[in-house]
């Protein structure tokens, strides 16, 4: 692709036209500012002070090749293996769902209960943990926050693993099935928050996702059969109602389809102060319900 010397400028038009074949214009150069971050250890302002920069062929072959899995829909952050979240750097692979903007929404939700209701040392439970983005964000903005991170995934678990301790962080982390028949029975410790962001999307729904997320992300952590796709949040309730402290906190990310529905679930659960809550985009994404006393 590149047969010559090119000036910054260059590199990054052909690298933000050619991703425009796949993304709207705002990503492609998104993900365009990202790759030439990575590759030539330029922060974004920089880049817009050197577009006269010139670099040689060996950099544009570099780039030629991100490109190439890119243009497969490979997402940005598996090519280059890390994500950023609430500030934080993740290692993410196949093996774990990217953490999204959303989820930083439900983490902030998180802290603020936390400081609104005089939490100290809360005792935090993620459930379908993944990355573990969740749990290390919280075990690094709670002060002496004892977080626990459970996942069906044993790749997925080591992935998390190794995210704690790049973040210089303690949390306990464990294989488990939440749709086992012995979840929801057990009775280990009780916790002052319980946090998910379970699989919630219908197979049916694939038609309508992107290929960068259908080809790429695990689809254990990302797809329930439409015939029951409240499955984890009925499975995780029952395990809540066990296991939360008296007023502990349940927290929820959610499809936006059924955030109504699992308000009156939880409701009628026994739950109380149940709280639907909009993200950045305006959709019903997270739920905040308590435990009676």
């Amino acid at each position: 692709m590149y047969a010559r010397i090119h000036t910054l400028k260059e590199i990054y038009t052909r690298l933000a036209t050619a991703l425009q074949q796949i993304y709207p214009e705002p990503e492609a150069k998104s993900i365009t500012y990202w790759v030439l971050e990575e590759t030539l250890g330029y922060t974004k302002a920089k880049m817009h002070a050197s577009w006269t920069d010139m670099f040689p062929a060996t950099i544009s072959e570099q780039l030629d090749f991100i490109l190439h899995q890119l243009l497969q829909y490979k997402p940005v952050q598996y090519v280059f293996g890390k994500a950023y979240f609430m500030g934080f750097v993740f290692k993410v692979n196949e093996h774990v769902l990217i953490p999204r903007p959303e989820t930083e929404e439900l983490v902030q939700w998180i802290t603020t209960t936390c400081k609104e209701n005089a939490l100290h040392s809360p005792r935090i439970l993620d459930i379908g943990t993944g990355s573990g983005c969740i749990a290390i964000a919280l075990a690094k903005l709670i002060t002496n926050a004892h977080v626990q991170g459970i996942d069906v995934s044993a790749e997925a678990l080591k992935v998390a693993a190794k995210n704690a301790h790049t973040n210089e962080v303690q949390v306990q982390f464990e294989e488990v099935d939440v749709l086992s028949t012995n979840f929801a029975k057990q009775t280990t410790q009780l916790f002052d928050i319980v946090v998910s962001n379970p699989p919630y999307i219908g197979f049916s729904e694939q038609a309508e996702m992107r290929k960068n997320v259908l080809q790429f992300e695990p689809h254990t952590a990302l797809f329930v059969p439409d015939t029951d796709v409240l499955v984890f949040y009925r499975a995780i309730t029952e395990y809540a109602q066990k296991n939360l402290k008296p007023n502990g906190w349940l927290f929820f990310e959610i499809n936006e389809s059924f955030g109504n529905e699992l308000v009156t679930y939880l409701t009628q659960q026994g739950f109380i102060e149940v709280s639907l809550a909009q993200d950045h985009f305006g959709k019903d994404r997270m739920i905040r319900a308590r435990k009676s006393s």
